[in-house]
């Protein structure tokens, strides 16, 4: 599903900018692919056989999805409510685990494809809340907790539970086995209140400009982080307590100033692109409530508009978080749009802010997103009063000017660039090359630059005397 894209789209993603027009680009082929990736999970239900999907399965999933149709039928006027669900970052992973269990070569698993085709069951429910439409369902709730997209999470005995749901009037009945009924009153955009322990409510950030949409905190959805994750350091999911969610409150309320600092672009593509923020567990220990020190961020492929990450110190690595990730969000988009290069998977390339050979692609995703943050940082820096501030920014932007320096050669000169992938390198090269026409105080450059050829010769060593490519 490649086509072509625009030469002036590309050079200016190149830039790590991205126009109102070209970020919808981005977005509504993303959003078409969710849609034909649904459609191709009701297909392959409809034709795998019932040693891979069970009837009982392929009934529920057709259910579900009746009743989408029926909720965003119901209230004309929330019918974009109900489609944002499906459009829902979270709903990409699910949908591919199960297509993959419908259509996979491995044996069949009838217990887990019907586990996972029922996850759809309580994303419809919540949509029929959200369009005010009466229902009646069962539904099923596994590893304790049974998640309604946009309202909150039912915690249940372990295992797989069944749970009756009845809507009606503006209130949502749930009743477990053990006879406890949970009244779950909807709030208007996002959560829902009960007077029950067992109910926890979803949670949303501010929205980051006026009039834009209130950014989910998604600490319930079962799908929220990858069953196997591919990357180093990448942690485990948390459950945010009161404390931690006014401490992630906090640190949001200046980002949006914080990202304003890097040029209004910086808070548009966040504002644009940012579906649903995603608390990951912290890299190291804490005490005494504090956060703990460190932090890790991440995007996946699958779930467009999602950004994983650990708490956020202050609002400024907030807003560096953004930016970084922003990148990856953008760059994977346009990669599915149209092929970037031709380069093979094998991890043999020197990146300065990592210790391991990468592949191409993975280069091409950290040089781009360095040379965003070098951006921000030095905007940031212009921009501050004298200060502790103020040189975090200029240190921040040498180093991660000196890292892109290092690597962009090796994207440039690569031979494995499509044309469109040539494009996008003459826009990274020009706003490389604006960066070093900026004046940077000598004592920051110095550090950065004995940074790097630290870095690189320490990678030398530790990897045999591999050529830094």
């Amino acid at each position: 599903m490649t086509q072509p894209v625009p030469h002036h789209v590309l050079y200016e993603l190149g830039c790590t900018e991205g126009s109102p027009a070209t970020l919808r680009l981005l977005a509504r082929d993303q959003d078409r692919r969710r849609l034909l990736l649904l459609r191709a999970v009701l297909d392959a239900a409809d034709t795998a056989p019932a040693d891979r999907c069970p009837p009982a399965a392929r009934r529920s999933l057709a259910e579900s999805w009746a009743l989408l149709e029926a909720a965003e039928r119901a209230a004309p006027d929330r019918a974009a409510t109900v489609r944002s669900l499906l459009l829902a970052p979270l709903v990409g992973p699910w949908a591919e685990h199960a297509l993959a269990l419908l259509t996979g070569a491995g044996p069949p698993d009838r217990a887990a494809t019907a586990r996972t085709l029922g996850h759809l069951a309580p994303l419809a429910a919540a949509a029929a809340v959200r369009a005010g439409l009466p229902f009646r369902l069962r539904l099923t709730a596994t590893g304790g907790a049974l998640a309604l997209p946009t309202l909150g999470a039912l915690r249940t005995a372990p295992g797989t539970v069944p749970v009756d749901a009845h809507h009606s009037g503006g209130r949502l009945v749930l009743r477990a086995p053990d006879r406890r009924t949970v009244t779950v009153r909807p709030q208007r955009g996002h959560g829902a209140w009960a007077a029950s322990p067992a109910w926890r409510a979803a949670h949303a950030l501010p929205p980051l400009v006026p009039g834009g949409h209130p950014v989910p905190l998604d600490d319930l959805d079962p799908y929220r982080v990858p069953r196997h994750p591919r990357e180093p350091g990448f942690t485990g999911i948390t459950d945010l307590d009161d404390l931690a969610r006014k401490r992630w409150g906090g640190a949001w309320s200046g980002t949006g100033a914080a990202l304003a600092h890097g040029g209004p672009h910086r808070i548009s593509e966040a504002a644009t692109l940012l579906r649903c923020l995603v608390p990951l567990a912290p890299p190291g220990g804490g005490a005494g409530g504090e956060p703990p020190p460190g932090s890790c961020s991440g995007t996946r492929r699958e779930a467009f508009g999602a950004v994983l990450s650990s708490e956020p110190p202050d609002a400024a690595g907030f807003a560096e978080t953004l930016v970084h990730e922003s990148q990856h969000v953008k760059l994977a988009a346009l990669a599915a749009l149209t092929p970037l290069h031709r380069a093979g998977p094998a991890p043999r390339h020197f990146a300065p802010w990592r210790p391991d050979p990468r592949p191409f692609d993975g280069l091409w995703h950290g040089v781009y997103s360095h040379l965003a943050l070098a951006d921000w940082w030095l905007r940031y820096a212009q921009g501050a009063p004298p200060g502790p501030a103020r040189e975090r920014a200029w240190a921040e932007h040498a180093r991660r000017r000196e890292q892109v320096g290092a690597a962009l050669p090796v994207l440039v000169g690569s031979d494995a660039l499509t044309p469109a992938g040539r494009t996008l390198a003459e826009g990274m090269v020009t706003a490389y090359t604006r960066l070093t026409e900026a004046e940077v105080p000598a004592e920051h450059l110095a550090r950065a630059v004995a940074y790097v050829a630290t870095t690189r010769a320490l990678w030398i060593q530790r990897h045999n005397g591999m050529s830094p490519s």
